[in-house]
């Protein structure tokens, strides 16, 4: 990992620029997240790094573009993984256990078809690629998850967070996070752990182990969470979630186990408490910001010269995948019994990825040259990082124009079906 300090006019630029790329892609309508990876991208090493100025402009008044980019810093690196613990932490935040147990066979229903359909597509794609069966696995990871982060914020946006078609897209969502936790736990394991067969089980174990600490830790030890954040001090609250939540997240890391697992169910464990609200209006803007540089991480980090290589396989991709979202959210919407109009819409609302997708390419890049060939990290980590930029653009697209969509689609699915009672709460 790169080791060059960030001076504060630095951070003063990724902010700006992150803030800027979040001013765009409000006045189009269209989600944050792929122009903060867009706007990492340009002014990273791999493209103002490579302009030539001086020659480009005849003087040798302006720097080169390498004197101008921005790097993959520590500083911005340790930013970028906070801000993956403070997404997941939220996401864990939104899943109380008790709510969880109660609806758990319809989530187990949907999200089972959703995990057989989208999870297998993506394992025979991955092989039928790669010819083997980590890096199978580790497409099927970015193929199957959608995006809790980017769908829970346009549910909101949308004003669909009330309506029936929330509860079949945040329960399929909820049981894609339980598995990814799990998923992540074996796939780092797995990846980082070379070719040592022994090493790689032991790691295994350790991330079962460690996960099964922390499902006891959030059904034993709601009094000791609620307990540790009862002050009247705002300033204390965020401090002490913080400081339970890096900590657990940084132990994670120590032992091997994904930091985004252990904030996910840090989340869980403060979500049975009365803390809840307070946590969530606190470190709200705290985790927008460190997510925005999250993603500009990311587009830091990647370069663009190497879509060209992944663009057949990012459009195949596309091909399969946004069609088999479709129909795994349609048939997860009648599990839940909902109408045909409303599970086109679960199904148009669940085809965007984002975060986690990036988050299992970071963890192959991180594997490259390890359990991994670096070759095939690399296409891996290009592959993701385009696939998110155009499926978090289609998913939001959908969803924004899911009214048209349901005009065209819904009357021929009642032809078949036979005419349904329209809802009236759009």
């Amino acid at each position: 990992m790169a080791a060059e300090s960030t001076t504060l006019i630095d951070v003063g630029v990724l902010f700006a620029a992150a803030a800027l790329a979040g001013l765009v892609a409000n006045e189009i309508n269209q989600s944050v997240i792929p122009f903060y990876i867009l706007v990492g991208m340009v002014l990273g090493e791999y493209v103002l790094g490579r302009i030539d100025f001086p020659a480009l402009l005849g003087t040798d008044l302006v720097p080169h573009g390498s004197e101008l980019a921005l790097l993959d810093t520590d500083f911005v690196h340790l930013g970028a993984e906070l801000g993956i613990v403070l997404l997941l932490f939220f996401l864990g935040l939104e899943f109380n256990l008790d709510r969880l147990i109660a609806a758990k066979e319809r989530i187990g229903k949907a999200g089972t078809v959703d995990l057989l359909i989208n999870f297998g597509i993506g394992l025979l794609f991955g092989y039928a690629i790669f010819r083997s069966f980590l890096p199978a696995v580790l497409t099927a990871g970015i193929v199957y998850i959608s995006s809790s982060a980017i769908i829970t914020k346009s549910l909101i946006d949308l004003g669909w967070i009330a309506n029936d078609e929330a509860d079949p897209m945040l329960g399929t969502l909820v049981y894609e996070d339980l598995f990814i936790a799990v998923y992540l736990a074996i796939a780092s394991a797995l990846v980082l752990g070379g070719d040592d067969v022994g090493e790689a089980a032991g790691q295994i174990g350790t991330a079962v182990a460690f996960i099964l600490v922390l499902l006891l830790l959030v059904y034993l030890g709601t009094a000791w969470f609620q307990r540790s954040l009862e002050t009247d001090s705002h300033e204390f609250v965020v401090l002490r979630a913080l400081g339970i939540t890096v900590l657990v997240s940084g132990a994670a890391l120590a032992l091997g186990v994904s930091e985004a697992v252990a904030a996910f169910f840090v989340g869980m464990a403060f979500s049975s408490t009365d803390h809840v609200h307070d946590l969530e209006n606190l470190l709200e803007p705290l985790r927008d910001t460190f997510a925005a540089v999250f993603f500009f991480w990311i587009g830091l980090i990647t370069d663009p010269t190497l879509f060209p290589g992944v663009a057949g396989l990012v459009a195949l991709a596309a091909l399969l995948t946004a069609p088999s979202k479709l129909v795994s959210g349609y048939l997860g919407g009648r599990i839940y019994d909902l109408d045909e109009r409303r599970s086109v819409r679960v199904g148009l609302g669940m085809t965007t990825r984002g975060e986690f997708s990036l988050i299992i390419a970071s963890v192959a890049i991180a594997g490259s040259g390890a359990g991994i060939a670096e070759g095939t990290a690399e296409t891996i980590y290009a592959f993701a990082v385009g696939y998110v930029l155009f499926m978090s653009i289609l998913g939001t697209t959908l969803m924004q124009y899911a009214g048209r969509i349901e005009d065209v689609v819904v009357p021929v699915l009642e032809r078949r079906s036979g005419p349904a009672p329209r809802s009236t709460d759009d």
